[in-house]
């Protein structure tokens, strides 16, 4: 193999990166999408750009950030986004929901078949129905749903979403929405007299009278039903008082004076010039609004200008090719017991760590919080920790194991991340109890460090007893260093598992009034402590050697398994934030796999291949 095989490594891997990034638009030329997808809105409690309501969304109903139409075509999240507001009718034919248990297709009629995504219009004649079934299913507490019953509240919260956004910015059903809201403005001195008139028993113009309510009744109804809020405060109004609100809101808050908010206006011959098919019009009216968010609402613009740039980045998944690349470099340096492409490796790890490093980084930076705030930061910061640890590993035994670790490890996390993102917004409001960035910093932090190391220690462990059992490749000088390297690491585990979970008690008892109070989580943390201290004392004290220290460090897969992802899935207690049905099956197989595994590893030892003739 080349001396330059480090080099080459690094340019492949440089050249993914810069084509995942550079990759254009899947929108149409004409009109601007990424202008529009960079407009600043309020959602959720937190401002984010309209590229991040659309991925999140299309992740929520479709399962992905792309839409593929039954033609072939796809679209990517942004052109959906604008149909789903601005022309209602051609994105209520797009294949969107899913709809895969059978109970649920029985309950419309349908047989099961290859086909799982359907659009809006085939939903309409069962809404009542979804929606009753999914208001009786809400009512079970999550952990307790049935299969049927969390697929129909999966449903019914899609269309509830889906809905909402169709009447965020204009109504679902309109032939000119500008034209409407000028006519509105125009008919509110005459209506408002109306209803005076009205109310004092006299006569009044029924017809503007009903006209001047009935288009206030349909903009309260869009208020009531907006899933964004696109408007800012008006720059008199800005301060403590001042919030964003809803084009609908913004109509009714124009009764008084009879003046609608500018922003409002240019956001209905947005959606006019979308749904008519004007590119020129669409593009001029975004580029004034953008003008005049970056006037007004510097901070906010700037804020979704930042995060449009993180999506479009995606820096999680291009460090996720690269793990995998780097560990098929390692693979590659054992079976051709060459050196130089172990080396290539460490260098292409290097590089995923920096791309690993900015995008915790940017979100940190982007949430204005410390890196552990969800499971979601939880599983990209423990890849990351982890990834550390391993190079340093690789730095002092050179072997390839600490390099094949940090790979597989780092790119399982984000996997797990990645499917935890389906939940919607990443970068959510925080939980009451998590505000605080002191404590996210050294409590959250530590403990999830801990964590990192036990899963570098079963992963250690996990290589141990598949060379040793299935290959011939466990030599003694292996077992020597995978032997130091899983020990080190579990003292490394056990200091950072402890600090945490005394910090933790000490947050608590500033948060509860209580130091300890048994909840799921506390006795998960205590469980890892107590196993790393049952470990080391059963290595110092000669119970256990090489062999049971890997097999006591695949428990520990198990127990920090429990600790991270497991008290959540009991759905009880003050730490539980993330419960998710599809996580329930994924954890019980790998807490299976390990305790496999482990059986496997108490086999004698004439049975594994490394020892046979040994």
């Amino acid at each position: 193999m080349s001396k330059y095989s480090p080099w080459i490594a690094l340019v492949v891997a440089g050249l993914w990166i810069a084509a995942n990034s550079l990759m254009p638009d899947n929108a149409p030329e004409d009109f601007q999408l990424a202008a529009f997808g960079k407009l600043p809105v309020l959602s959720d409690g937190r401002n984010k750009p309209f590229d991040t309501i659309a991925r999140n969304a299309l992740v929520i109903i479709h399962g992905r950030q792309t839409l593929r139409l039954e033609n072939g075509t796809r679209i990517d999240a942004k052109r959906w986004l604008a149909d789903v507001l601005f022309n209602a009718p051609v994105a209520d034919e797009y294949p969107l929901f899913v709809i895969h248990h059978p109970d649920v297709l029985g309950m419309f009629g349908w047989e099961q078949h290859d086909r799982k995504y359907f659009r809006y219009t085939e939903l309409i004649p069962f809404l009542e129905k979804i929606d009753t079934q999914g208001q009786q299913a809400q009512a079970v507490e999550s952990a307790r749903r049935t299969p049927f019953q969390t697929a129909i509240h999966n449903l019914r919260n899609s269309l509830i979403l889906y809905q909402r956004l169709k009447n965020s910015l204009r109504p679902e059903v309109t032939q000119g929405f500008f034209d409407e809201i000028t006519q509105f403005s125009r008919a509110i001195p005459a209506g408002m007299a109306a209803m005076a008139r009205r109310e004092k028993g006299e006569s009044f113009n029924r017809r503007e009278f009903e006209f001047f309510v009935g288009l206030a009744a349909r903009f309260q109804t869009m208020g009531e039903m907006a899933n964004i809020l696109p408007v800012p405060p008006a720059p008199e109004s800005r301060g403590p008082r001042g919030e964003w609100i809803s084009v609908g809101a913004s109509l009714l808050q124009a009764i008084p004076t009879g003046k609608i908010d500018e922003v409002t206006k240019i956001y209905a011959q947005v959606g006019d010039a979308y749904h008519d098919g004007k590119p020129e019009v669409f593009n001029g009216e975004i580029q004034k609004l953008t003008g005049w968010m970056s006037r007004n609402e510097p901070g906010a613009t700037n804020h979704a200008a930042y995060e449009f740039l993180f999506n479009h980045l995606a820096p999680f998944y291009q460090a996720m090719g690269l793990y995998v690349f780097a560990f098929l470099l390692v693979c590659g340096s054992w079976l051709g017991n060459d050196r130089r492409l172990g080396v290539a490796a460490f260098a292409v790890l290097i590089l995923a760590l920096v791309v690993h490093t900015f995008g915790l980084g940017f979100r940190m930076f982007l949430q204005g919080r410390p890196p552990v705030t969800n499971l979601y930061s939880s599983a990209v910061f423990i890849g990351w920790a982890t990834v550390i640890i391993g190079l340093i590993l690789e730095k002092i035994y050179k072997d390839g194991i600490g390099s094949a670790c940090a790979a597989v490890i780092g790119f399982l996390t984000l996997i797990i991340a990645h499917h935890l993102a389906s939940g919607g917004d990443t970068l959510e409001m925080l939980q009451a109890v998590l505000d605080t960035n002191i404590w996210l910093a050294t409590h959250v932090v530590t403990i999830t460090i801990g964590y990192s190391a036990m899963y570098l220690a079963g992963a250690l462990a996990i290589i141990y007893i598949v060379r040793g059992v299935f290959t011939s490749t466990l030599t003694k000088d292996a077992v020597q260093s995978l032997t130091r390297m899983t020990y080190g690491v579990i003292c490394f585990a056990t200091l950072f598992s402890f600090v945490g979970t005394v910090l933790g008690g000490i947050w608590a008892d500033q948060s509860w009034g209580r130091f300890w109070g048994w909840d799921p989580k506390e006795n998960g943390a205590i469980l890892i402590v107590l196993w790393c201290a049952i470990i080391l004392h059963a290595r110092w004290g000669g119970f256990i050697r090489s062999r049971g220290l890997m097999v006591m460090a695949l428990f520990g897969n198990v127990i920090t398994s429990f600790s991270w992802f497991g008290v959540n899935m009991l759905g009880i207690g003050l730490h539980s934030y993330g419960f998710m049905n599809k996580a329930v099956p994924w954890l019980a197989g790998f807490m299976l796999s390990q305790l496999a595994l482990m059986t496997i590893a108490s086999l004698p030892l004439e049975r594994w291949k490394s020892f046979r003739n040994g």
